[in-house]
């Protein structure tokens, strides 16, 4: 540890000695083994216990901001004999160490004040999703620990143009001392949280959940078409793509479970029979999707739903029973059966 300065000038000359206690007993300074102070200056009362009137008299100039110096205690019963303090209980000590009090702002609490002080002006969003580049980067900052108040924005400036920014913040002081002011310059733009590829894909590829990853990127270069992370796994993409690039919901697309021309399960399901058929499907189509399918039995054609991979389920007729002449009885369903054609294929299986 540095040692302490010794002071240029002493301020003044204490009056002797001893303090007296309430009932006139006179107490015996004893000297402090840490010393705490929050100012330039040392004092006798910082040093020792029961200094009396001699405690405002300083002696020696603090250490820098937020650091800790040494001072042997030879040299400092010396130079409490020089201002009239005597008999101090030195309690075998031979050096004490004494720590300037400061008060830290870390770069991060000065990013994220000038954030809050910017957030919402010139169309800008939440002060999370701002992201700052300063003219020169703001560094830890130590101040007196009389600095105690809150960072307040006192004038701001943005240009939202060009994203430039000015930015004064203020720190009160509870000495009675003037604020301390700090002044940022720098540009500050938007972002978004967007999915991104891990590798190049090919078109028609599907994702997995390790193609993609999610990072920040410039809301401007996204746009409102972004897509998440959670939502695209298992798509298809439209197009061939590049590692980094920022996925969009239009670049993805369901997979195609069905292909034009490739040969499908045709399945038809009605009171408790269960058929199935080799087809061939007549267009492209996705989960959910209706598409035509011709039964290769009956080489007709029918319509069905993409239930899975080269799978279609298609509803069998429910016939409709006659109505008796001149009477308007209700329509009631009758037992279901499959088509013609697939009872052929049932019999053939």
């Amino acid at each position: 540890m540095r040692a302490i300065l010794l002071a240029t000038a002493l301020l003044a000359l204490a009056p002797p000695v001893m303090a007296q206690s309430r009932d006139n007993v006179i107490a015996a300074p004893v000297l402090r083994a840490h010393v705490s102070v929050s100012g330039e200056l040392v004092r006798i009362g910082d040093l020792i216990d029961n200094a009396g009137a001699a405690g405002t008299i300083a002696v020696y100039r603090a250490p820098d901001l937020g650091t800790t110096g040494s001072l042997p205690v030879a040299q400092v019963v010396a130079t409490l004999r020089a201002n009239q303090v005597i008999g101090v209980d030195t309690r075998d000590l031979t050096e004490i160490s004494v720590t300037r009090l400061a008060r830290t702002l870390t770069s991060k609490d000065i990013e994220l004040q000038v954030a809050r002080a910017i957030e919402h002006r010139g169309g800008l969003g939440d002060a999370a999703n701002l992201s700052l580049t300063f003219d020169t980067d703001p560094q830890n900052i130590r101040l007196d620990a009389t600095n105690s108040g809150a960072l307040q924005p006192v004038a701001v400036r943005l240009d939202p143009r060009n994203g430039r920014f000015d930015v004064s913040l203020e720190i009160a002081n509870d000495a009675g001392a003037a604020s301390t002011r700090l002044r940022f310059t720098g540009t500050v733009i938007e972002t978004v949280e967007a999915a991104v590829l891990t590798r190049n894909v090919d078109r028609n590829e599907i994702l997995r959940a390790s193609d993609i990853a999610m990072e920040r990127r410039p809301k401007a270069e996204i746009g409102t078409d972004n897509a998440m992370r959670d939502a695209t796994i298992g798509l298809q993409v439209r197009r061939s793509l590049r590692a980094g690039q920022p996925l969009k919901t239009a670049d993805l697309a369901k997979p195609e479970l069905v292909t034009r021309d490739q040969s499908v399960m045709l399945t038809y399901e009605s009171a408790g029979i269960y058929l199935t058929i080799r087809g061939k499907a007549l267009e492209n189509g996705t989960e959910g999707d209706v598409v035509s399918v011709l039964n290769l039995q009956s080489k007709r054609t029918v319509t069905g739903t993409v239930t899975g991979r080269n799978q279609i389920s298609a509803s069998a007729q429910v016939p409709r029973p006659p109505v008796a002449d001149n009477a308007t009885a209700p329509t009631t369903l009758g037992s279901l059966n499959p088509p013609a054609p697939i009872a052929v294929a049932a019999n053939a299986n």
